[in-house]
């Protein structure tokens, strides 16, 4: 394997005379064609970036009612996706009262790249991801009285891995009133090669720099590549072409298969996050799909138990992306957040 993986390296095309632009963060994006109103952009959209020291920028959007607020909800996504495939969502809480913030995470969306390549997701950390989510909630939302105890509700909505971003955001002292996970991944259910196996290589990798490079056989991104119906991540095909349908008209949203570093990092975020999970003090609402081909259900349940205060709900017949889901699910699944941001009693007291 490590012959392959070197083999690749001699292949790679010289970058060093590449526009480094390629790598630079970006705001607005162009709505595709004929994309039903509904997938656009929430009225008032705003885009921003955050910045925390020499980690990348990364890009954050957020749009509010039309009325007083009841509330704010800073969403963070899951692998690949970008701010785009949750404006529906964000539409719909902002009809509901509240601010809706998505903060997108390092190398994706429209955030700063770690290499020339765009669609390749490469970090070798989650750290920057959870430091950036503190200053977004410090210095950008700032909750009154840090998120807890206001009369509005802050809620923090971890997606896919985007749970343990807001997981380990938890544990190292933010405050949110209650956290929302959506499909968490804790561990993955489609890896290329068994689990201790991709590890030990992708430790590897990224120990020697190399980690940049993506495992053997896996693809950056394709035109003809399956949209979110097609890779069974939702049973609604309107909604499964939506973030392709943005990655067409925007080349710079596009993403492929992450890069073995990206590997590293998720599984050590995965031992990070176990090893403090008594710290989190916060209530923990979780949604599970269990339809599910990227996130494996047994971790699921054994984080919820090992949580001092988690409910966890699981929709039998959902896929991954609960919230591209048809409405049977996809409703529910809103009212449940609805439901989180009206009442800080949504989950129960601490475990004895």
């Amino acid at each position: 394997m490590r012959r392959r993986l070197l083999s690749l390296l001699l292949l790679l095309p010289l970058v060093a005379c590449r526009d480094e632009g390629v790598r630079a963060p970006f705001a607005e994006s162009r709505t595709p064609p004929s994309l039903d109103v509904r997938f656009q952009p929430p009225a008032g959209w705003a885009w921003g970036y955050v910045k925390v020291g020499d980690d990348l920028v990364q890009r954050y959007g957020v749009s509010a009612p039309r009325g007083v607020a009841r509330g704010q909800i800073l969403i963070l996504p899951g692998y690949g996706e970008s701010a785009e495939g949750w404006f529906e969502t964000a539409a719909d809480l902002n009809g509901r009262g509240y601010v809706v913030w998505i903060l997108e995470r390092q190398g994706q969306g429209g955030s700063e790249r770690a290499t020339p390549w765009r669609d390749l997701g490469h970090v070798t950390s989650f750290a920057p991801d959870v430091t950036a989510t503190r200053a977004m909630v410090k210095a950008v939302i700032r909750p009154p009285q840090g998120g807890v105890g206001a009369r509005d509700p802050f809620v923090i909505l971890g997606a896919g891995d985007g749970g343990l971003v807001a997981l380990r955001a938890l544990e190292e002292g933010v405050l949110a009133d209650t956290v929302i996970l959506s499909s968490p991944n804790f561990d993955l259910a489609d890896p290329p090669r068994s689990k201790t196996e991709l590890i030990r290589i992708a430790r590897w990798a990224r120990g020697l720099k190399l980690g940049f490079v993506r495992y053997p056989g896996q693809a950056g991104w394709k035109r003809e590549g399956p949209d979110g119906f097609g890779a069974r991540l939702t049973h609604d095909p309107a909604r499964g072409a939506v973030q392709q349908a943005w990655r067409l008209a925007n080349p710079d949203l596009r993403m492929g298969a992450p890069s073995l570093a990206w590997y590293a990092a998720f599984y050590d975020a995965v031992d990070a996050v176990g090893r403090d999970l008594k710290r989190v003090r916060t209530p923990v609402v979780m949604l599970d799909a269990g339809q599910d081909v990227k996130a494996l259900p047994g971790p699921q349940r054994t984080v919820c138990a090992a949580l001092p205060r988690c409910v966890e709900t699981r929709y039998p017949g959902a896929r991954h992306a609960l919230h591209l889901e048809t409405d049977s699910v996809r409703a529910p699944w809103l009212q449940k957040m609805d439901q989180v941001l009206r009442s800080r009693t949504a989950s129960p007291p601490a475990k004895p």
